[in-house]
């Protein structure tokens, strides 16, 4: 299954290596997450590399145990001419317990050309009904 361009969906378990010391995961390893999952879906929206400016609102909804699966989805919610605004949120689950919401944020995206230097985004996506 091809994911929708613009958007992109990670999981992952946690493990105790991503765990803090109450058994649950690490709020930097979150971020981790989120940041990884917001730079697949910008990159797959702007087909070139893209970089991070900055991050807003992130919130902790609920602590993720260690043996639970988390389910990161993200998606390019506004396109400027080299920006882009990434919504991400993640889910948590195991077996026989209900999944939960557990992380949201938005992350400033900017789309760069090989220099580093903010570059165009082409605008071809607008034609597409892929995006949430």
């Amino acid at each position: 299954m091809t994911t929708p361009t613009g958007t992109a969906e990670l999981r992952e378990l946690v493990l105790p290596a991503l765990a803090n010391h109450h058994g649950t995961l690490f709020a930097g390893q979150g971020l981790q997450l989120m940041a990884k999952t917001a730079f697949l879906a910008a990159r797959s929206l702007a087909q070139r590399e893209v970089v991070m400016a900055g991050v807003t609102g992130i919130d902790f909804l609920a602590p993720v145990p260690v043996g639970h699966e988390i389910v990161l989805r993200g998606w390019v919610s506004r396109v400027g001419r080299s920006s882009m605004t990434v919504c991400v949120t993640a889910s948590a689950r195991a077996p026989g317990i209900a999944c939960e919401d557990v992380l949201k944020g938005l992350f400033e995206m900017v789309a760069v050309d090989h220099n580093g230097l903010p570059a165009a985004i082409a605008h071809s996506y607008l034609n597409q009904e892929t995006l949430p």
